[in-house]
């Protein structure tokens, strides 16, 4: 073939778009071999179509997976289940569960009315004392759902270029619960536990930058809010050698926790029950002054340390109550992973019978109440009454074994040197 041919009307084909047919010398770029080749604006065109339109088939596949699968369950039918595994909290019950059955809605029902009014999440912000069980509302929302659920801790996250992990990863471990389905991940629930931590540390200038803190809260906007995110797989610090995924958070529900300790004195000094003048009393006459949290109000949280664009990404506020003494004698024994039960379980798989005495049980109780330890505090005291039982029993040969109270006094004593009990 003469290669005066080139471009001449010779046997030689000029070079176009196999897709919209320009040449170069018509201002196409053209991308491949001459007699195959498709120009940059139409690879542009292509990448974008995909990218908006592949996630929409991916997510309708899921969804029609999850009615086949799942039956939507109501709010009191979802609040009927955390009864199970959860005392009192009943406020928080409901907010969950409203919270939740409205997240499912949003994604069985997805297309959009004539009118094009679209149904917007509602992430919940969970305030409670430790040991009140935030994060158990949590777990016990996880065994129900069939949706990718993750449960990540907001303190060890910092700004982008501090050590630390990047508020990016948050959305990593929801990628390896759904298995790295980024569809089925978008449409997925995250529990963010001690958010509390992250607040600003003081409302100071300062030369340094609060990174830990309002720099957090800064980079968490976008994914609370819903946006396109560059997620590192395997979480961690970003590198810009990294091939990151992207993840469109908009479906996905963010629940966060706290104790945001001293948060009380906050709305007790906007509630006045501490100032004196006449009129006082009459104000604050209804004011539960031990259960302060139950009037949280989001000028509450911008006090505390919270910016104001964060609360304001967190529409649906809650307070879970302090455990009382009758509600921390429900967590020993009532619920299905009641503490009692799981020391009977762990006894019986030795094949010994553990009997407690109610009186060790009211021990357990009232050291908890008397030190203020919570829910998580009653673990830590029966570990140190059982724990010398536990050592000796599966080598002893005994079929059964009881807890009474002489003997439980003995094992705290020894065990705190007499601290709890004195």
């Amino acid at each position: 073939m003469a290669s005066g041919a080139k471009g001449t009307g010779g046997n030689q084909r000029i070079p176009r778009c196999i897709i919209c047919g320009r040449t170069e010398k018509e201002g196409a770029l053209l991308i491949g071999r001459s007699s195959e080749c498709i120009c940059t604006d139409c690879v542009e065109n292509i990448h974008s179509y995909i990218h908006k339109n592949q996630p929409s088939l991916d997510n309708n596949k899921f969804v029609s997976q999850v009615k086949e699968d799942f039956k939507l369950l109501s709010p009191k039918e979802i609040h009927k289940y955390l009864d199970q595994y959860v005392i009192g909290q009943e406020e928080a019950k409901k907010f969950l569960s409203v919270a939740v059955y409205n997240h499912y809605k949003r994604i069985l029902n997805q297309k959009e009315d004539a009118s094009g009014l679209e149904l917007e999440k509602s992430n919940v912000l969970m305030v409670g004392p430790t040991g009140t069980g935030k994060t158990l509302l949590a777990r016990s929302i996880a065994k129900m759902l069939h949706l990718p659920f993750a449960i990540v801790d907001a303190t060890v996250l910092t700004e982008a270029g501090y050590v630390g992990e990047d508020v990016e990863s948050i959305l990593t471990r929801l990628l390896q619960d759904a298995d790295y389905d980024v569809a089925k991940a978008e449409m997925g629930i995250v529990f963010i536990d001690e958010i509390d931590k992250i607040a600003r540390k003081s409302d100071n200038p300062s030369i340094t930058r609060d990174v830990s803190g309002e720099g957090v809260q800064q980079a968490m906007l976008k994914i609370l809010e819903g946006n396109i995110v560059n997620v590192p797989p395997q979480g961690g610090r970003k590198h810009p050698e990294q091939q990151m995924i992207a993840v469109n958070t908009n479906n996905i529900l963010f629940i966060c926790g706290g104790a945001f300790e001293g948060i009380d004195k906050k709305i007790a000094q906007r509630l006045n029950t501490k100032v004196v003048g006449y009129g006082v009393q009459e104000k604050t006459k209804g004011v539960d002054k031990k259960d302060l949290l139950r009037y949280i109000a989001p000028q509450d949280l911008r006090s505390y340390g919270l910016i104001p664009e964060l609360i304001g990404r967190l529409p649906v506020v809650t307070f879970l109550h302090p455990l009382d003494r009758a509600a921390l004698m429900d967590i020993l024994t009532q619920p299905k992973n009641a503490l009692m039960k799981q020391y009977r379980k762990i006894f019986k798989m030795d094949g010994i019978d553990l009997k407690v005495d109610d009186s060790v049980l009211d021990l357990i109780v009232d050291t908890a109440v008397k030190y203020n330890l919570g829910a998580r505090g009653l673990r830590s005291i029966c570990e140190a009454i059982m724990v010398d039982a536990m050592y000796e029993a599966p080598s002893s040969g005994k079929k059964s074994f009881r807890v009474t109270l002489d003997y439980a006094q003995e094992k705290l004593a020894s065990f705190t040197g007499g601290l709890l009990l004195g």
